[in-house]
């Protein structure tokens, strides 16, 4: 169901990599293409996000079971912010499926902060004039504008994602379902040093959830570690799902 991107040799034990908010599955392209010598990598485009189909609720539940639909035996699980609690929600339901987890700089629970401004910031781009990517950045956040640009879809002049369903359901998404069971496989917790998303105070909860879990930080890094370290993310990845 969902529009994926794939990397390396079928053969290989598979890799699934689930993005974040506003992204795709082209934003990890590099990584994949990298890690493709040992995997074969997955890249979904998450539902209202990239080349995926729009629907009228975007839950984790729902993002869980997209997911699923993915995985046919026990697969190696990478999940950034949004597509982390995608991940979780997925190994906690079908514990079955994941062998290894990774969970980039998202916890499971509730945070306050909402993500809407970049909705407005996008509404508001005249996106009629637009002949390429750049024109339509000068009112973004320039912290997320080239990410944020890759959801442009500048022949079509309309964003690859589905701005209504995620503006009503951003309550969902920056919140964290209750969801019962555990997942006692090996789980990597893997932040950046300079985010607030993962605290110490997230540690118990996480704990109950994920009782194998292990916790590691890139120095250097913010909540988008995969891009503002890719390489020292890479290697974390490489090392803890080999």
């Amino acid at each position: 169901m969902l529009n994926i991107l794939t990397h390396g040799d079928p053969s290989n034990p598979k890799l699934l990599i689930a993005h974040g908010l506003y992204g795709s599955g082209r934003n990890w392209g590099v990584i994949a293409k990298r890690l493709s010598d040992q995997f074969h990598v997955i890249c979904p485009d998450m539902r209202n996000h990239g080349s995926s189909p729009w629907f009228e609720t975007h839950t984790y539940f729902d993002m869980a079971a997209d997911l699923a639909e993915l995985l046919d035996g026990p697969t190696r699980v990478v999940g950034h912010s949004m597509g982390g609690k995608a991940a979780m929600v997925l190994a906690l339901q079908h514990p079955e499926l994941i062998e290894k987890l990774v969970i980039a700089d998202i916890a499971p629970v509730e945070y306050s902060h909402t993500q809407t401004q970049h909705i407005d910031a996008m509404r508001a781009v005249d996106l009629s004039g637009i002949e390429r990517r750049s024109d339509a950045g000068e009112t973004l956040d320039p912290e997320v504008r080239d990410f944020l640009l890759q959801s442009l879809d500048v022949k079509e002049k309309k964003w690859k994602l589905n701005l209504d369903v995620l503006e009503a359901e951003m309550p969902k998404i920056i919140g964290f379902p209750e969801v019962y069971g555990t997942f006692e496989g090996a789980t990597l917790f893997l932040s950046g040093a300079e985010s607030d998303y993962v605290l110490p105070e997230h540690r118990p909860t996480i704990k109950a959830l994920f009782p194998a879990a292990r916790f590691a930080k890139l120095n250097g890094a913010g909540h988008w570690l995969h891009a503002q370290k890719p390489r020292e993310f890479e290697a974390a990845l490489a090392a803890f799902l080999a």
